[in-house]
């Protein structure tokens, strides 16, 4: 009986667990932040956003067989969190401009994949290695961005990356999902 009342609760979290996938013209509302804690414990924060990809791969024990992978960009509403006292229209192009990031470097990975893996054995070769690299650009990307726009609050220096990001976003439009 516990273990039906524990797979329960797993499922019941995996189902209102609430994922957006990012679209170029769905932007990000102060509802989406569902999460109560503040996952920084930092005071100083008004707002965090939770974002990354996901991927899945349908690959073949033989290694000259053609590899599918697809990369998702994504939104976690419940791990994103806000200070409902400190929140302006601002802040929310900051955060947005994280989720925006993550899609940037889910697009450089969608194209370092279509170079680079075309096979099973490619996959195996080059795949963690590749994750690794994208992985390690997107958080140093993101760190940089938050350190330089000094969270948003440098306005000259936020506006110069909101150029910067939807120019990058741009530039790789043919990697854009499809």
């Amino acid at each position: 009986m516990k273990l039906l009342v524990f797979f329960c609760l797993i499922s019941a979290n995996i189902l209102f667990a609430q994922k957006i996938i990012w679209q170029e013209d769905r932007k990000l509302t102060w509802d989406n932040f569902k999460s109560p804690l503040n996952r920084k414990n930092n005071a100083d924060v008004a707002a965090y956003t939770h974002c990354g990809w996901e991927y899945s791969v349908v690959k073949s024990s033989n290694p000259k067989s053609p590899v599918k992978i697809e990369i998702t960009t994504i939104f976690n509403e419940d791990r994103s969190w806000k200070d409902p006292k400190r929140i302006d229209d601002y802040i929310l192009l900051h955060e947005q401009k994280h989720f925006d990031i993550a899609e940037l470097f889910v697009r450089k990975f969608r194209k370092e994949v279509e170079e680079k893996i075309k096979t099973s054995g490619d996959y195996d070769k080059n795949f963690k290695v590749l994750y690794q690299k994208i992985s390690n650009e997107y958080k140093n990307f993101q760190i940089s961005y938050d350190k330089i726009t000094e969270h948003g609050m440098n306005k000259e220096k936020q506006a110069e990356y909101n150029a910067i990001i939807a120019e990058e976003i741009d530039h790789l439009k043919s990697y854009k999902a499809s």
